[in-house]
Formats: C-alpha cells, sequence, structure tokens
C-alpha cells in the first residue's frame, strides 16, 4: 500500500491546528471554560431533563453551532478537501458515537478537553488520556486492517 503525500497536506494540517488552539485559547481567555467538546454536549443534554437544567446553555449551544456551521462552511468553500465516504454505514456510525461518548464520560472527556486543553495546561492526567486514546486508535486501525483486514 502506498500513500501519496501531497506537500501542501501539512498547510493545511498547521492551519486546522492553529485555528483549534486559537478557539480553544480565547474561550478559556474569555470566559475560563475549557473546550472540551464532551462536556460542552453533555451540558445541552442535561437541559433536556428539569433535575439537571444548568443556567449557562447560551455558549454552549452557540460553540455547538459554530462547529457545526464552521464545516459546512468549510465543506463549502473547501469541497475537494472533504471526502464523504461513509465505510460502515449509518448503524455503524451511531454505535460508534455511543462508544465513543460512553468512553469520553468514562475518561473524564474527549480529545479536544485532554488533548487540545489539557495538554496546553500541562495535566498528567489529561496526558495519560491523551496517549491511552492515541494507543488505542493505533492498535484499533492495527486490528481493523492487519488482522482482520477490513479495510
Amino acid at each position: 500500500m502506498s500513500v501519496v503525500i501531497n506537500p501542501s497536506d501539512w498547510l493545511y494540517a498547521l492551519g486546522g491546528g492553529l485555528m483549534i488552539g486559537l478557539a480553544a485559547a480565547v474561550l478559556l481567555g474569555l470566559s475560563g471554560r475549557i473546550a472540551g467538546i464532551s462536556s460542552i454536549m453533555a451540558g445541552m443534554l442535561a437541559n433536556l431533563f428539569p433535575e439537571r437544567r444548568l443556567p449557562e446553555v447560551s455558549w454552549r449551544a452557540m460553540f455547538l453551532l459554530g462547529l457545526i456551521l464552521g464545516g459546512l462552511l468549510f465543506a463549502t468553500l473547501f469541497p475537494q478537501l472533504v471526502q464523504q465516504r461513509l465505510q460502515v454505514g449509518w448503524g455503524g456510525m451511531i454505535a460508534a458515537g455511543l462508544i465513543v461518548g460512553y468512553g469520553t464520560r468514562m475518561g473524564s472527556g474527549c480529545t479536544s478537553g485532554h488533548g487540545v486543553c489539557g495538554i496546553a495546561r500541562t495535566s498528567r492526567r489529561s496526558i495519560v488520556a491523551t496517549a491511552t486514546f492515541m494507543a488505542a486508535g493505533m492498535l484499533t486501525v492495527f486490528v481493523i486492517r492487519h488482522v482482520l483486514h477490513l479495510s
């Protein structure tokens, strides 16, 4: 299997990383909040239950809306960079989302909270969590591609 790398690919990754880091820094600097998507989403979902209602809904809603609109805008402006191919179907995507959601609750956060914000704050817990996420992802890809030959 050969991998073709476009010399400008790293520029897109660098630009994306800078934008994510800037957004996380601005959110932390202006509001004191961590840009952990799973916690932001959990806070929104908590508002569906009257006994768990949180007073801070608007910033969470705007943050999540910005993620969705930003993704749509990027896909519209740079369609050649967005590959939309569902390999497992909608059932697989729903199952994967539920597993990831469960894992983020178990790990007290997601890759954005631990990997972007936690490591930047030199949190030992976040460094261990991010190393665990990465190792689990690498192991999963290895098993799927080289052991099960599914991809």
